[in-house]
């Protein structure tokens, strides 16, 4: 029991965040993880019903081949794509009589109390136009929007209905991120961020096996938003968000390249965004052509550095005479170690933290604000001021 109190403690510092219009909630029947009753195995009571918006994202696995701990149910699947759908019934047994072809005709059938969209970056803007005026809560795979004109759409439609509007990025549940964020942030171990550096993605969506119905949009500079920069660069800026606890750059410089134009013509396949901070400087790598996958941040301080390796493996300098320390991070304990649990969590118990942390909308904003600047310093070859940029109108 005392573990488990320790655990629920360190998860509440490091700011779960989730935000929205619950901050009219009253501060007496706000609830924080330490109120949540244990349960075993892991979870008992009414599991949350959530229905999930496309297949075409195949992040979708994540849930369909989730384990069932009972925490939530999926009610619903939209998805036009019969065979697609099919295919995926067979992989993961869901009953195509859960499958329907519009969200019209999965809301008149089962009224879900939150949505997860797998549908393309594009349509994230349509989820949240159909569902939150119906009180339905939603979580969207990274990034929040294709645009930050349809972030802005989505956050007003959001807030004005009360439901929390979340992404989810895998790095998310790194029990490594955590850890150096209550070393840096709390705990003060080396000094004042002064630099970070991110290294996020793959050899390139083609060459990992990604199936049709993924290419499609992913490639797509409309419906993706761009290539590389928007698909990898957001783990980068989110990050840092979170870390820098919502601190938004002064100017942002971008380079983006297409290294492979016979495979992804209409997109870019490489980005590298600088973020230039009061005190700080953050280098986001984002790259379809990696030799390998990745997802690994270093991030140096006044007398030392924390990098983590993956998800565990981590490298800790807390002063240079002593030397590196090796370290594996603890996993994130049940109940928010998944997108899936903390929705249920969010929603079920309420929980309501920090502002700025990953799955928040103020951090995703901010996100989205970077990928924004960074693909117009990208165009344009110029490093362009934050303020400058965001006062014109239009943006």
């Amino acid at each position: 029991m005392m573990k488990r109190k320790k655990l629920l403690l360190f998860l509440v510092i490091i700011c779960f965040t989730v935000s929205m219009g619950c901050k009219d909630t009253p501060v007496a029947e706000q609830k924080t993880i330490n109120d949540l009753e244990e349960t075993a195995p892991y979870y008992q009571g009414e599991p949350l019903k959530v229905a999930v918006i496309g297949l075409v994202h195949t992040h979708v696995h994540w849930i369909l081949g989730r384990e069932k701990w009972g925490d939530i149910e999926i009610v619903g699947i939209v998805e036009p794509n019969r065979e697609l759908a099919l295919a995926y019934s067979k992989q993961h047994g869901y009953s195509m009589d859960i499958v329907h072809d519009t969200m019209d005709e999965l809301y008149a059938a089962t009224k879900p109390e939150a949505v997860t969209a797998f549908n393309t970056i594009y349509d994230h803007l349509k989820v949240v136009e159909f569902f939150a005026p119906k009180g339905v809560h939603i979580m969207v795979e990274k990034p929040l929007a294709v645009s930050w004109q349809h972030a802005q759409k989505m956050a007003e439609i959001a807030k004005a209905n009360k439901v929390y509007l979340l992404t989810n990025y895998e790095t998310s549940w790194y029990g490594s991120n955590y850890d150096a964020h209550a070393r840096i942030n709390q705990k003060n171990e080396i000094g004042a961020i002064q630099r970070m550096v991110f290294h996020h993605g793959h050899p390139g969506p083609i060459e990992i096996g990604c199936n049709t119905e993924f290419l499609e949009w992913l490639t797509d500079p409309v419906l993706n938003g761009g290539g590389a920069l928007t698909d990898f660069g957001c783990y980068g800026a989110n990050l840092a968000t979170w870390f820098l606890k919502g601190e938004k750059p002064v100017s942002v410089a971008a380079i983006s390249r297409n290294y492979k134009p016979e495979k992804y013509p209409n997109v870019d396949d490489d980005a590298t965004i600088i973020l230039n901070y009061k005190e700080s400087q953050v280098i986001v790598q984002a790259s379809w052509n990696w030799s390998h996958n990745r997802k690994d941040m270093e991030i140096y301080g006044a007398s030392g550095y924390v990098i983590c390796k993956n998800g565990e493996d981590m490298e800790i300098l807390l002063n240079e005479e002593d030397g590196p320390l090796v370290s594996k991070a603890a996993a994130l304990e049940m109940g928010v170690h998944d997108p899936f649990a903390y929705l249920n969590n969010v929603v079920k118990n309420e929980v309501v933290i920090a502002d700025f942390s990953v799955s928040s909308l103020e951090n995703n904003l901010i996100v989205m604000q970077i990928l924004e600047i960074a693909k117009e310093a990208a165009t344009t070859g110029k490093t362009i001021a934050w303020d400058t940029f965001f006062a014109e109108p239009q943006r």
